[in-house]
């Protein structure tokens, strides 16, 4: 069957991360226009739970580099990193004589998750259609107390995630996607019955993909990904509960 198409289809279809960029920042313009695409993204109960810090200081682009492992990051046009915040509004609480206490449970804390990562999606929608590219990158939650350290963020702030925009310096083919029957459900969740046999053929794509494409080619299928996401250590980011409670969250 075929699908329906436009251009913002065939653009949000061919989405893939990019990782090296041209030796060319954003304008002014460009960064205002990213924000003011994100500004106009989705957001639980218009609350605006969330806030954007860019990153115009080398020394602070190079620690965040440190913290994420990928160095690639420091030769992006521009960096964003986005936070989670109930901040601004507690300060709305006490000017108001209002209990802040809802701004501290766990639903708030989600809702400030959700509004940050819509932004953060439109953001990459509205760069991509400007002719840039990049990399949503939650690795910036290796070291979240340094990360909220290095930003100088208040309580009810989290840091969630970091965007490295800039010119794309190569075109990446686009990575196959799950078949939908596995991920895609009607009414209620249900595997299909021959999960195994259209999960093997999803392995086949994936390996079929990182064996051919033009860069970083490794012998990889989605199956061996997962299991090796699993074995990763779990040291790296252990402290994310108690750091995230420590910043006034999920305290209900």
């Amino acid at each position: 069957m075929a699908l329906l198409t436009n251009v913002i289809l065939d653009q949000l279809l061919n989405h893939t991360s990019i990782r090296h960029f041209q030796d060319k920042p954003l304008t002014k313009e460009q960064v205002q226009t990213l924000i003011e695409a994100a500004q106009h993204a989705s957001t639980s109960t218009f609350s605006q739970q969330y806030s954007i810090v860019s990153i115009t200081d080398p020394d602070v682009k190079a620690q965040l580099a440190d913290i994420t492992g990928h160095h690639w990051l420091v030769n992006s046009g521009h960096f964003f990193v986005m936070v989670a915040d109930q901040y601004r509004n507690l300060q709305i609480a006490k000017a108001h004589d209002t209990d802040p206490y809802i701004l501290h449970t766990t639903d708030k804390f989600l809702a400030s998750v959700f509004d940050a990562a819509i932004a953060t999606q439109n953001i990459m929608v509205a760069a991509e259609s400007m002719g840039l590219g990049g990399t949503i990158m939650g690795s910036i939650l290796n070291d979240s107390k340094r990360v909220i350290d290095l930003l100088d963020l208040p309580e009810l702030t989290f840091p969630l995630l970091g965007l490295a925009i800039g010119y794309p310096a190569d075109q990446p083919e686009t990575k196959p996607r799950l078949p939908q029957a596995e991920m895609h459900f009607d009414d209620s969740y249900k595997l299909p019955t021959d999960f195994d046999e259209q999960l093997a053929e999803y392995d086949a794509d994936v390996a079929k993909y990182y064996g051919s494409r033009s860069s970083n080619g490794r012998i990889e299928s989605f199956s061996h990904h997962i299991v090796a996401e699993l074995g990763r250590s779990h040291e790296v980011r252990k402290e994310l509960l108690a750091t995230i409670k420590r910043q006034g969250f999920l305290l209900d």
